[in-house]
């Protein structure tokens, strides 16, 4: 903590620019500096921030935050209990049955996907897909209607549109006079979703649950998917019911479905944080240049202070001050303007592509159309901490400098 002293004298030198314009011109330039790195640093981490939610929201909004199965290769056992049970944790707000096979589908044109036999009436509890209907609706999937919905992209490369008719075949053998043929059943197209992500949009395709049973020889679901007041309590979420359903059950979350994939965009957002804190550093290297050249300029003040008493450490002290206080109001511009950038980026971006008429991100070809911002308080705090430390470390030795020269020295040709 800075005496009264040094606080006073730091501020003063602060303030006082007659003498050497030049001086004052690099210390504004300083803080126009911090001022920018802060704000872009703040910015960049917004929109990172704003990707990772956009691509969590959209992936789990196909599949869900646990999923509860039976062994491999069987379908979940009182399934009826499984659900009641899951209902019951507090951390569940819905539970809906489901069955999955892989297939072959045919139309204009052939391709495989994953089908899912869900039931029409649970299945909003546990996704987003109901919302996402470009045409049709899910609860046009009833129980023997053999109806099916497909995504966007599904249907182009299938050729098929609502209304048609396409042929399912799934690796499921029957018997017949011929020998062992695949299960095959035509279908109609009933509606087409887009969630906006190419895993699901190109590869899913859903069916009414009791026809997949019928269809694949099951008795019972392939599992139960479950959505989650938090989804980054699955891994708690997860543990618990595997004590509570017993080993027959297992118990899977988002987490290990796509763990590569987030873990991925963490560390891209560390790296881009480590590579602008980098810009942050050139930044604070003109706060060097400026308090080098103050010492200079005040090597007779410095040498007066001396002579009337003041220690090292109270010179040390004087330079510190105004060091850290040109960090402290460049990094509080920079908070502030990077806070406001982030909070209207995707306005300000609107109205860019408005008047230039340039689309920065064309839905022709990136599923995420519209340039995501989402502020944490977290990053800024770190973002305000790292550059006050850079600005802290950058008075040290200028500071230091002042603090070793000589009265006799300095006041020779004064």
């Amino acid at each position: 903590m800075f005496r009264p002293l040094e606080l006073f004298i730091g501020l003063r030198y602060t303030r006082a620019k007659r003498r050497n314009q030049f001086i004052s011109f690099i210390s504004t330039v300083s803080i126009v500096c911090i001022a920018i790195s802060v704000t872009a640093l703040i910015t960049v981490m917004s929109v990172m921030n704003g990707f990772d939610n956009e691509l969590r929201t959209r992936i789990l909004g196909a599949i869900s935050h646990a999923t509860v199965s039976g062994l491999p290769g069987e379908s979940v056992q009182n399934w009826p209990r499984a659900v009641q049970i899951t209902d019951a944790n507090k951390h569940v707000l819905g539970a809906a049955p489901y069955v999955e096979m892989q297939a072959f589908l045919q139309a204009r044109r052939p391709s495989g996907a994953l089908v899912r036999g869900i039931e029409p009436s649970e299945e909003p509890k546990v996704s987003d897909i109901g919302i996402h209907m470009v045409e049709g609706r899910l609860t046009d999937l009833t129980p023997s209607s053999w109806n099916i919905v497909l995504g966007r992209e599904l249907a182009m490369t299938l050729g098929a549109s609502v209304g048609d008719k396409i042929t399912m075949a799934v690796p499921e053998l029957r018997a017949t006079p011929m020998g062992s043929v695949p299960r095959v059943r035509g279908f109609k197209v009933v509606g087409i979703f887009e969630l906006g992500m190419q895993e699901f949009d190109a590869n899913l395709a859903l069916i009414n649950m009791s026809d997949a049973e019928r269809l694949n020889s099951m008795t019972g679901p392939t599992g139960i998917r479950l959505r989650l007041d938090d989804m980054f309590n699955a891994g708690l979420v997860a543990h618990q019911l595997a004590d509570q359903l017993g080993q027959v059950y297992r118990v899977d979350t988002w987490m290990d479905s796509h763990a590569n994939f987030f873990s991925a965009i963490s560390m891209e957002k560390k790296v881009m944080f480590i590579i602008l804190s980098l810009i942050i550093l050139v930044a604070v290297i003109n706060l060097i240049s400026m308090l080098m050249m103050l010492v200079t300029d005040k090597q007779a003040d410095i040498a007066i202070l001396r002579t009337l008493g003041s220690t090292p450490r109270s010179i040390m002290g004087m330079f510190m001050v105004q060091g850290v206080l040109v960090g402290v109001v460049g990094i509080g511009f920079g908070v502030g303007l990077g806070s406001l950038l982030s909070w209207k980026l995707p306005v300000i971006v609107k109205w860019i592509e408005n008047v230039t008429g340039v689309t920065f991100l064309s839905p022709d070809v990136y599923y995420i159309s519209e340039l995501p911002s989402k502020l944490l308080a977290s990053d800024v705090g770190w973002v305000a901490l790292i550059t006050f430390l850079f600005s802290l470390l950058a008075t040290l030795y200028p500071a230091w400098r002042a603090s070793r020269t000589q009265p006799a020295q300095a006041l020779r040709y004064e």
